[in-house]
């Protein structure tokens, strides 16, 4: 365990190094964590599976693993409120290797379909509170469908991180936040 956790700090530093993620291969992240290279394969079997241990580790660090908690709150509004602030909190966590590590996806398919399915997720989760805010509108239906695809969008990396380009991480949490709930009152169409 102690050797897995010294591979995934290596391979974070080495993303979030000034000198950009050029650096990044299997090797640098062997030599960075003291280990030998068949070590880092013998962890996480391939440099996506790296990456994709990488993220479930940044996720843990950044507190979604109290997600699931959030779906058993009474007041779905409270939840989805506590949804984005979770994501809000990850994406500002480590946003140097977030964004490196979505830029990665760009050259691999892999890892593309990794993070797909991350978010993926983050989609069926506010579809299950948008369904307990408007049972009559569920995500099948037109506005319903809308809702989820709009708040899908506020709540991804990319709209994180474009704000926080010019605000405070919470000035964007706040944002974001008011924006949901204009979505979530807005008149259907």
């Amino acid at each position: 365990m102690e050797t897995r956790a010294r591979i995934l700090d290596a391979a974070r530093r080495l993303l979030g190094a000034e000198s950009g993620p050029g650096g990044f291969s299997i090797d640098a992240v062997a030599r960075e964590a003291d280990v030998a290279r068949m070590t880092v394969y013998h962890q996480f079997g391939s440099r996506v599976g790296l990456l994709e241990a990488l993220f479930d580790d940044l996720a843990r660090r950044g507190g979604l693993d109290a997600l699931p908690a959030l779906f058993t709150q009474a007041d779905a509004g409270a939840a989805l409120e506590d949804l984005v602030a979770a994501f809000c909190r990850f994406w500002g966590s480590d946003p140097t290797v977030l964004r490196r590590l979505r830029a990665a996806a760009a050259l691999d398919p892999d890892l593309v379909e990794a993070l797909r399915a991350r978010d993926e997720r983050r989609r069926r989760g506010l579809q299950v509170l948008c369904e307990r805010l408007a049972p009559g509108r569920g995500a099948g239906a037109g506005a319903g469908r809308d809702a989820v695809d709009l708040l899908t969008a506020l709540t991804s990396f990319e709209t994180y991180d474009s704000l926080a380009q010019t605000r405070e991480p919470a000035a964007v949490c706040a944002l974001v936040l008011r924006a949901a709930r204009a979505i979530l009152v807005a008149e259907p169409a």
